[in-house]
This record gives C-alpha cells, sequence and structure tokens, in this order.
C-alpha cells in the first residue's frame, strides 16, 4: 500500500462537457480507511466523478488544482490497478459477451475486455482467480458465458475482475442497480465483509438502501456542488436528504440501513 494515508484528493476541479459545466472547483478528500458513500441524484456529476478516477475525462486546466490518487497525480495504469478498484456501468457493457466467466476474472490482470492469445497466467494467477470466484459464490458459473448471465452474476464478476488485483480500495457505481432483492442483499452483504476484512469502500450512488452501516461518512452532491459532508446519522435524515432529492421524504432507520417513503398528504 502507498504510504499516503490520502486515497482521493480533489482540490478546485473545473469540468466541462461541451457547453456544459459540471463541476467548478469541486474538492473532495477521502483518506484510507474512511468507508464513503457519494450520494446524489441524476445529473448530479456521479458519473463524471468516475470519469475524473478512471481518467477518461480532464479537468480544465489550472495550476491551483490537482486529482491525486494516493497522493501521486500521475500513476502507471498497471500499478493503480492494485491500489484501487473501479466498477462502474460502463464496465459492464465493456466485456465480451462470449467470454466465460473465469476469463472475466482473469481479465481484472490486463484490464481487457477478453482474453487474447498473447495473454499469459501464471498458476498462480488462475489459482487466485478460483479462490476469488470461491469467495463470491460463483465457482459454478466459472464456465457460462457473460451474456448468459444474470444482472447480479455478472455485477459479482466484476467485482472478482476488481478483486483479482487486490487492490486496497473498491470505488463502487450504483452496484445494486437493476438488482432483485436476494441478489441486492447478497450483494450488500458481500461489500459488507469486505470492509470488515479491511477493504476500503467508496460507493457512488443514488439508492439510500445501498449504504450498508459499515460506511460512516456520506458526501451529498448536487448539480456538480457537494451541498452536505459528514457522519451518516448527521446527514441521513428528512429535512437534508428531502432538499437533496426536492421532494418530501420520510427516512426509516433499521439495522444500521436506511430507506426513504413518500410522505402522504
Amino acid at each position: 500500500m502507498p504510504d499516503a494515508q490520502k486515497i482521493i484528493e480533489i482540490k478546485n476541479v473545473k469540468v466541462q462537457i461541451g457547453k456544459t459545466r459540471i463541476f467548478d472547483n469541486l474538492s473532495i478528500e477521502i483518506e484510507n480507511g474512511c468507508n464513503t458513500a457519494i450520494l446524489g441524484p441524476n445529473g448530479a456529476g456521479k458519473t463524471t466523478f468516475l470519469r475524473l478516477l478512471t481518467k477518461e475525462l480532464s479537468p480544465i486546466y489550472d495550476e491551483n488544482s490537482y486529482i491525486r490518487i494516493w497522493g501521486k497525480e500521475r500513476w502507471n495504469v498497471w500499478d493503480l490497478r492494485s491500489h484501487i478498484g473501479i466498477i462502474s456501468h460502463n464496465l459492464q457493457q465493456f466485456i465480451y459477451e462470449s467470454a466465460p466467466g473465469k476469463d472475466v476474472i482473469l481479465t481484472g490482470y490486463y484490464g481487457s475486455s477478453d482474453i487474447w492469445e498473447h495473454q499469459r497466467f501464471t498458476n498462480e494467477q488462475i489459482e487466485r482467480a478460483e479462490s476469488v470466484m470461491e469467495f463470491l459464490g460463483i465457482i459454478d458459473l466459472r464456465e457460462r458465458e457473460f451474456a448468459q448471465m444474470s444482472t447480479g452474476q455478472q455485477r459479482k464478476f466484476l467485482l472478482g475482475r476488481a478483486l483479482i488485483n487486490q487492490p486496497d480500495v473498491l470505488v463502487l457505481d450504483e452496484p445494486t442497480s437493476g438488482l432483485d432483492i436476494k441478489a441486492c442483499f447478497q450483494y450488500i452483504e458481500i461489500i459488507r465483509n469486505l470492509m470488515k476484512e479491511g477493504k476500503t469502500i467508496i460507493l457512488v450512488t443514488h439508492h439510500i438502501h445501498e449504504i450498508p452501516p459499515e460506511i460512516k461518512r456520506v458526501i451529498l452532491l448536487k448539480k456538480g456542488e457537494i451541498i452536505a459532508d459528514g457522519n451518516k446519522e448527521n446527514i441521513l435524515n428528512d429535512k437534508v436528504i428531502g432538499g437533496l432529492y426536492e421532494v418530501p421524504v420520510k427516512l426509516v432507520h433499521a439495522g444500521g440501513f436506511y430507506q426513504t417513503l413518500p410522505v402522504g398528504d
């Protein structure tokens, strides 16, 4: 693990796509060990935030702004993969539909969409892939084509693809979106176990029910601005969340989880 204690440092970052200014002086710091949820409605800038981390987007140049990951502004992508794993919805479209499950896991070593002839894997790497599939409960799907899997199964394989490099941190993009109740609960339980084992989780979502008890910090993002940042118990309440989504809500809290209900007449 790098010496720096701050995983992400974003300072005074400006991002414009076409004629639309997404961020204007965005600043976020997340320290190692600080399990964090970045919560916001559609259009808040969550996807742009992820694209900044993956280097798909570059901010407007400003000598007073920077994006640092583990204290460094420049990374070799191969080295970075072993420190931070980013699992986004774009990744689900990136994987070849015909790739069998075991190959989806192994593509994590090369960051590829499938296994190609020039790619070689050691016995240790193959055993690591088997171990990851066992941990995620998907070993029986190792030969199934990606396109033939359920959405929940695909999400587990994408998680395994990131875990193959044993990253210190995982950034998850709305991981339970589109999953049924059983698959949602299973995935959240995996995330909880990873945090209990020492992984730092950064959850980017607009689903409050995705936020597990182990996440203590919540950052609220709205229209490209941080409108609240702090301890989960202070942030997740009727007034603040109602203001975030611009609709009256009632928050229900049980077992460390939160859910929103509409406010009746």
